[in-house]
């Protein structure tokens, strides 16, 4: 009979058009399928994947549990062991000028957030707020049907605009978010926060108010009502914490899970934070620990009543990251009860590394009650604990060498990512709305309401998402006179001056071989250095940098030109 068949498929002139009808169609679905799947991930109809973006505050490059800080953070360790984790990631170096940018895919001053919104300075670099030259994420997003939310630090706004009687156009709500609840202000504590705001209504905190709850309260509130709404929709969720910004504010819960964590000192757990990187493949061999700063003194030569006092500094700084942490395991637990984790994206990174400013008196009664994390524990962890924080990097917040400016970011998606890894690709905040874009379908837009908007900065991280490298091409910074541009392994950087010419010597370092920039190269690479500096002039130029200023905080608010 085999053989019966096959000679009528060969003779049998309907069998024979029938079989070019079912060879036609095979063709059709499969070439169907390989155009959809050239497709940018997650763009198929009815299939757009959710997204939560959670930003930390002035924490540092090493601070999560998997680098060996000693802090506890079992849910962001959950996302990076099941993830990715980009160990070449940039932030802007500082509160304002990161949210700008990671917000609208654009460099800071492109967006007139160049310094902070504590100062308009005439100029369009440096507005103190984002323009209406810029697109938001949630306004893109919201575009295609994404439900958008804001919980957290908003940090976009001038500040005399935070007044309720303000000019709100620059408020979450008018910049594309349906629900918002947080702080609009940068600072301001914990228990009573200054600028506290339920969408477009400035309230007040209740006594026992403690922010980091509060936005995780919200937070799984707002997740709740979406998951339980019965809409078919997916959401964009900016979830951005204060934490662990100064001052040193705690739940007294937390702060005692570190009674003693940390009475070994800032020069063993800068070793163990490298050890563990170096053990975990985060620190290729290229990297090295940079050394201890002459002004941070050796553990061992601090006297015992001092070291308490700054054990109890750490400890409530690690439970302030705690805390955050817990209200991330929520989300995580959140989205695994509704079936909705695998088709999640989650992203996790800090808006710039430790700080190192003093804040609050060098000495205080640690056995006061409740006086550590406390409202009135008016403290920072300062440059000694900041420079563990930072490992094995250089300097601190607001400055553009590594420790300023490096951040891991941890890329948690399992619909998409199959292999967690470590992830060597070169990538800046700019870079994020690029990659939304690029995984929805979403448009970015050349004009809004008539008025043009800036051309997009950013590049898409999804090829790095597929396990494909690229060249990223240079990448500028500039806050506070500050600057610098990184270009493949090559780094030219300077540090930022209050006094003209507000910036001081360009240094030029190999990052592949000296990420602690250790040695400055720029006398034996004159010709590399100078290629660098005229990229940053001709960047500086391009993006309302221009001229430096470095006075920051001694620039008088000038709300008369703020319109």
């Amino acid at each position: 009979m085999k053989y019966e068949e096959e000679f009528a498929m060969k003779t049998d002139p309907i069998v024979r058009l029938i079989s070019r009808i079912l060879l036609l169609f095979a063709i059709s679905i499969t070439i169907v399928f390989i155009i959809n799947s050239c497709h940018p991930l997650g763009n198929e109809a009815g299939s757009k994947p959710n997204i939560i973006l959670i930003m930390a505050d002035d924490m540092g490059f090493s601070d999560p549990g998997f680098m060996g800080s000693g802090i506890q953070t079992p849910a962001i360790d959950r996302l990076a062991q099941n993830g990715l984790v980009f160990n070449q990631f940039y932030n802007a170096g500082r509160c304002c000028p990161t949210r700008a940018s990671l917000m609208t895919g654009l460099y800071a001053h492109n967006t007139g957030l160049g310094w902070m919104t504590a100062a308009d300075h005439g100029r369009p670099g440096y507005r103190g707020a984002i323009s209406q030259h810029c697109v938001t994420i949630a306004e893109v997003l919201g575009n295609i049907g994404y439900a958008t939310y804001m919980t957290g630090k908003w940090h976009l706004v001038y500040e005399p605009n935070m007044e309720a009687d303000g000019d709100k156009k620059n408020w979450p709500l008018q910049r594309g978010f349906d629900k918002y609840f947080g702080m609009l202000a940068g600072g301001g504590g914990y228990y009573k926060p200054s600028t506290l705001t339920y969408n477009n209504t400035r309230i007040c905190p209740a006594d026992g108010f403690y922010l980091t709850k509060a936005i995780n309260d919200s937070t799984i509130s707002f997740l709740e009502q979406h998951l339980n709404s019965g809409k078919d929709q997916p959401f964009f969720f900016y979830v951005a914490h204060y934490a662990p910004h100064r001052p040193l504010h705690a739940m007294q819960e937390d702060i005692q899970k570190y009674k003693g964590a940390f009475h070994l000192g800032w020069d063993h757990f800068r070793q163990q934070h490298y050890a563990r990187l170096k053990e975990t493949g985060l620190a290729p061999d290229g990297w090295k620990l940079d050394s201890r700063p002459d002004d941070i003194p050796a553990w061992d030569s601090i006297n015992e009543d001092d070291k308490q006092l700054w054990e109890c500094r750490m400890e409530a700084y690690a439970a302030q990251i705690d805390r955050m942490d817990q209200g991330i395991a929520r989300i995580i637990n959140i989205l695994e009860a509704q079936g909705e984790l695998d088709n999640t994206l989650i992203m996790f990174l800090s808006d710039n590394g430790g700080g190192a400013a003093s804040q609050g008196p060098e000495f205080f009664n640690p056995e006061m009650e409740g006086s550590v994390g406390g409202a009135s524990f008016n403290q920072s962890y300062r440059r000694h604990w900041a420079h563990v924080s930072n490992a094995p990097f250089r300097l601190y917040k607001t400055y553009n060498h590594e420790g300023g400016i490096s951040t891991p970011l941890i890329v948690h998606w399992p619909n998409e990512i199959g292999n967690p890894s470590i992830v060597p690709q070169q990538g800046h905040v700019i870079d994020l709305m690029a990659t939304l874009i690029d995984m929805t379908g979403a448009n970015y837009p050349e004009q809004v309401n008539g008025i043009s908007i800036n051309e997009l900065q950013g590049m898409s991280l999804l090829p790095a998402f597929r396990g494909e490298t690229f060249d990223r091409g240079e990448l500028f910074f500039e806050h506070g006179g500050n600057r610098a541009v990184i270009y493949g392994q090559w780094k030219l950087v300077a540090e930022g001056s209050s006094t003209e010419p507000y910036s001081k010597e360009w240094e030029l370092y190999n990052l592949s071989q000296d990420r602690a920039e250790s040695k400055d190269l720029i006398g034996q690479y004159p010709d590399i250095a100078k290629e660098l500096e005229e990229k940053w002039n001709s960047w500086a130029n391009a993006n309302n940098v221009l001229p430096l200023d470095g006075r920051g905080w001694g620039v008088k608010i000038r709300s008369d030109i703020n319109k």
